[in-house]
């Protein structure tokens, strides 16, 4: 079974969501999601300083099966990039949840975390899908 960890909140399209000290939110996809990709052999990640609307396509990752959009789980600015993830993708794979993570917002409505999937919630749709 695939690591949901409780203090994250969860997209129903698989992306994590977790609020940092400073106020802004690392975005990443979950571990059932990189099970499901299988091998993570590429990242494409938006641009710093992009505007993401809730939703909206923010990147793409690619493995050696399939190819699938990353979505904004909630709306903001794009603060940081892991850029590490362009030289070792398969970090992803190893590590969704720490070194893994895609990109940074600094929201513009924080209450659309309130929408989000807690774990509980997402282990139910995981199981599902």
């Amino acid at each position: 079974m695939s690591e949901i960890r409780s203090e994250l909140k969860y997209a129903s399209s698989h992306e994590w969501a977790r609020l940092e000290e400073d106020g802004t939110v690392t975005i990443g996809i979950s571990d059932h999601a990189q099970e499901a990709l299988g091998d993570v052999v590429y990242v494409e990640l938006p641009e710093v300083g992009t505007d993401l609307a809730l939703g909206e396509e923010a990147g793409v990752v690619e493995s050696v099966k399939a190819a699938s959009d990353i979505y904004a789980p909630i709306s903001g600015a794009v603060v940081a990039v892991n850029e590490a993830l362009e030289a070792a993708p398969e970090t992803v794979n190893s590590n969704p949840y720490d070194d893994g993570w895609f990109y940074r917002l600094k929201p513009s409505d924080p209450s659309e975390l309130d929408r989000l999937l807690d774990a509980d919630a997402y282990r139910g749709e995981a199981e599902e899908g």
